[in-house]
């Protein structure tokens, strides 16, 4: 039986982003076809196989969908159909499934977006980066006052 892995999505007016939180993925397989069908399929770390299917929100252009692995995970730019901000990301209005959530981090709203952003194609800034802080974040480093005396 094949589980689903957590999914991370933000969009930009001409692209989707799907971070799929597999650790040491192996076999990773990603479809992208027209009508906006995406699915994903992979191994994890004990061979459990791992695999889910979207219906997105709009279609989708095949040929603009990228994928990049990391150890931690694997960032899907998925490229729209026809450049515009979607309403939701499943074509269905249900509540979606409870692996797939915003992605809080790479989100913006339609009048933040900026060209600086994640619209670049260098998505590779964004492959396994860490979801947490280390406790160095935001601290200054101080000498060793013992050492500096002498």
């Amino acid at each position: 039986m094949s589980r689903h892995p957590e999914v991370l999505w933000a969009q930009r007016s001409d692209k989707v982003y799907l971070t799929v939180a597999l650790p040491d993925a192996k076999d990773v397989s990603v479809k992208c076809e027209p009508q906006g069908l995406f699915s994903f399929s992979a191994s994890g770390v004990q061979d459990e196989s791992y695999s889910f299917s979207l219906e997105l929100y709009g279609s989708i252009g095949p040929e603009g969908c990228k994928t990049k692995s990391g150890l931690r995970n694997i960032l899907c730019s998925v490229q729209k159909g026809e450049k515009g901000w979607w309403k939701r990301l499943l074509k269905s209005e249900e509540k979606p499934a409870p692996y797939l959530k915003v992605d809080w981090n790479k989100w913006c709203d339609e009048d933040e977006e900026s060209t600086s952003d994640l619209v670049s194609d260098d998505d590779s800034r964004f492959v396994d980066q860490d979801e947490g802080s280390s406790d160095d974040d935001g601290m200054l480093y101080l000498p060793d006052l013992e050492k500096a005396r002498g």
